[in-house]
């Protein structure tokens, strides 16, 4: 860069007000992110909208003429080739770190800067700075990824954590979606007839309820008089539901619930519920409710102003949160914001979360009346309870089509659901074909992008090819309601077009290459695949600092997203790998488990999701199902696929993602067996023996850092033996401080002199399983 021609160039062609227009994005980027216009704020703004200013810089760039005439840093025509490639890469997200441009961000943004300063940082962004991309086993192309609340590992869950999350999972909220009410209050029996009937009574008489608003509406909107109001009023309508007409009885046993400052049982982190409907009709002031009874929950806010994304609407995110989680039978919730007075009523499901219009509870009484109503009149289906989850004779089942004929399946107890609103939300449950409770079966549940390969298929596949130490397989379909695939867009959101929703932008239109790309995200999926939302859309994603998400090429997919409930039946059953019973028996389960990773390889699969609750074992000699095995195939892939599902999410889970996964990299086996050493480590941590957890730890974090940090942290642990031996002793637990060496030596052939894999090495299944028997055979000797 430092040759007198670039020189006289850069002097000649000065940058001038050619950034004014990119200086103005970033004016309107902030207003709309509602962070000062400063430059901090590049550290507060969300991955969008980061890369939204990227490309507006970018584009500027090239709009400059000199980009035409300075040099190219490599064999381009010159430096607007460059810029294009990098401004293609910023677009797609494809192996392309935003965060690299940022000192380029911040000297453009700044007073007065150098010319020659910014072409130099301009040179340094698009002079490729890795080596070439190393081979891998497969032809995989990436997926991208977004985290969501369902992946933390042994947190705490503290509100300032999850929330960064949360913001993430849930993307944007579309509120004003047209014919809200309609769809989902519209099909309760008799509800306009006695909407209309109580508020006659409330209009009526010398001593009217409603005259110009609701009588006793404190005019402040003071939160707790608002409670005390709200409160009065609910039981007022109640009563008069409890006795009107010919009522199932299913609408007699709920109540509104008003405890503000009365945490809610059943939360890992506390967490309080403003007001709410719950299906316990003696709950009273002092009652003590669990999230499992909660039917409706809701959220007040004194000033109207409290209506947006950062406040009232991801409060209500919580909630629903915590709802879903502790009801394993819940498809969906529904929920309701006041702000003032004014009002609006929420669906959250395995999108994300939509409103109806907002309106004035003061100025629409009778709307009021029968949004209410409809909470206390809703049948179960209609709140989002699963119908095809049925109970007969104190037993919950359900029942599938199999082999031509209807066979019930006795549930006998859940065992696992995922605590998140956005994603694949996975539920299973212990059970038995009825008539046979010998038979072990485990029902697992998960709302799946279509996009992706069915898991019943590849379970089948596998079973059929012999693999071993994997789930096998039972049965699959995609779960039936009302006689069509259970999906958000069409059966949950019955048809409602998001489109039309009052902050609703048309995505900015992005430039793409041959082959079809767009932002997707396992735990939110953008609306769609091939437009990028305009950075000042109101309502858009809130501003996270952890936010990340990546692009890949993918299949051409539908323009909005949708996920299908799926259910999978396998024949196999186990607890998790951490609760084995002695540190022999998890040394073995490791062993077996890597073994049938390596069938399930040779098969021609990819697993691509090794964590804790995804390595089994099973200590019972009366139980038939294998000794360990893995589970989960919902992101596994065939190897021979050419172009990634277009599903939308980056692979794994958080905590024990390899470190080239979290760097981008395409995921190969030996990323998998790169994870099998982060469990390890993790358990050993985390764990007592027999999985008695021991807490919290400093590794929480890892649930929650960014990318690049958590990189910094996995590097910073296994890089230097003296530094992870220290970090072991003070951290490993009492029971598993013997597994240090053991522990210690698989980091060595996992991670060759303290530094990553550079290249694919089918023989580190038999290095990791012997390391694995040596420790064993060790651990055996011990009690002899």
């Amino acid at each position: 860069m430092g040759v007198q021609p670039q020189s006289r160039i850069i002097e000649d062609n000065p940058i001038g007000d050619g950034l004014n227009a990119f200086r103005a994005s970033f004016k309107s980027i902030c207003e709309g992110a509602s962070v000062p216009c400063t430059l901090d704020a590049l550290e507060q703004l969300s991955q969008e909208d980061l890369q939204n200013l990227v490309i507006d810089l970018l584009l500027a760039l090239q709009g400059l003429r000199i980009s035409r005439l300075l040099r190219s840093s490599g064999s381009g025509k010159n430096l607007l080739s460059d810029l294009s490639r990098l401004n293609a890469a910023a677009v797609n997200l494809d192996d392309f770190d935003l965060h690299r441009i940022k000192p380029l961000l911040r000297l453009t943004l700044a007073d007065k800067p150098d010319d020659a300063l910014i072409w130099d940082l301009v040179y340094d962004a698009v002079t490729e700075s890795t080596p070439p991309p190393r081979q891998v086993a497969s032809s995989i192309q990436q997926t991208p990824w977004l985290r969501n609340t369902s992946s933390f590992a042994n947190s705490s869950e503290h509100r300032k954590y999850v929330d960064d999350v949360l913001k993430e999972e849930l993307g944007s909220m579309y509120v004003g979606v047209r014919h809200f009410h309609n769809a989902y209050l519209g099909g309760v029996a008799g509800l306009d007839a006695a909407s209309q009937a109580f508020f006659k009574q409330c209009v009526e008489g010398s001593d009217p309820l409603f005259e110009d608003g609701w009588k006793g509406w404190p005019r402040d909107a003071n939160q707790d008089d608002v409670l005390s109001w709200f409160a009065d009023f609910s039981d007022k309508l109640a009563t008069f539901a409890g006795s009107h007409g010919s009522i199932p009885t299913h609408r007699h046993r709920r109540r509104p619930l008003a405890q503000p400052n009365k945490p809610i049982q059943g939360s890992t982190g506390e967490r309080k519920l403003d007001v709410g409907f719950v299906k316990d009709t003696s709950a009273g002031k002092d009652s003590r409710c669990h999230w499992s009874q909660i039917l409706v929950p809701g959220e007040l806010k004194s000033n109207p102003s409290a209506d947006k994304a950062s406040m009232a609407w991801l409060d209500l995110g919580r909630y629903a949160r915590e709802v879903l989680a502790a009801q394993n039978d819940r498809r969906f919730v529904l929920g309701f914001t006041i702000c003032g007075s004014l009002m609006r009523v929420w669906a959250f499901d395995r999108l994300g979360g939509i409103a109806s219009e907002q309106f004035d509870i003061n100025k629409d009484g009778r709307q009021f009346v029968s949004t209410i109503l409809g909470f206390l009149w809703m049948n179960e289906e209609q709140l989002g309870f699963d119908p095809t989850i049925m109970t007969a004779n104190g037993e919950r089942f359900i029942e599938v089509d199999r082999n031509g004929s209807t066979e019930r399946i006795i549930i006998d107890e859940v065992m696992q659901r995922a605590p998140c609103i956005a994603g694949r939300a996975t539920t299973c449950w212990k059970a038995h074909p009825e008539g046979r409770p010998e038979m072990l079966l485990v029902i697992k549940d998960s709302w799946q992008y279509p996009e992706r390969d069915e898991e019943g298929e590849l379970l089948r596949e596998a079973t059929d090819k012999g693999v071993v130490n994997v789930a096998r397989y039972y049965h699959h379909e995609t779960v039936q309601i009302d006689g069509a695939d259970d999906d958000i867009r069409n059966n949950v959101r019955r048809g409602l077009d998001i489109t039309q929703a009052a902050n609703y932008r048309p995505e900015r239109p992005i430039r793409r290459n041959n082959v079809v790309s767009g932002t997707l995200r396992e735990g939110r999926g953008s609306t769609s695949a091939s437009r990028k939302r305009s950075s000042s859309q109101a309502g858009a994603p809130l501003p996270s600092s952890k936010r990340s998400c990546s692009v890949s090429s993918t299949r051409v997919t539908s323009s909005l997203p949708n996920r299908v409930h799926r259910r999978v039946i396998l024949r196999d059953y186990g607890m998790p790998i951490y609760k084995a019973s002695s540190r022999s028996a998890l040394l073995a389960a490791f062993e077996r488990c890597i073994e049938g990773h390596e069938s399930l390889h040779r098969a021609g699969f990819l697993h691509r999701d090794i964590s804790v609750n995804n390595l089994m074992i099973n200590e019972d000699d009366d139980n038939p199902s294998w000794p360990s095995f893995l589970i989960d195939l919902d992101l596994a892939i065939r190897e021979s696929r050419e172009a990634a599902s277009g599903a939308k999410g980056k692979t794994g889970t958080r905590a024990f993602m390899a470190i080239g996964a979290l760097l981008g990299e395409q995921h190969s086996f030996m990323h998998d067996l790169e994870s099998f050493f982060w469990v390890l480590f993790w358990i050993c941590i985390h764990y007592d023996g027999q999985g008695k957890v021991t807490g919290p730890t400093e590794f929480e974090s890892w649930n929650y850092e960014s990318d690049n940090k958590l990189v910094r942290s996995k590097v910073g642990t296994i890089g230097d033996e003296s530094i992870f031996l220290k970090i072991a002793e003070e951290s490993f637990s009492t029971h598993y401080q013997l597994l240090i060496p053991c522990v210690n030596r698989l980091r060595r052939k996992v991670f060759p002199n303290g530094e990553r894999w550079k290249t694919d090495d089918l023989d580190l299944y038999f290095k990791m399983k012997l390391v694995l028997q040596a420790a064993r055979e060790t651990e055996e000797s011990r009690l002899h």
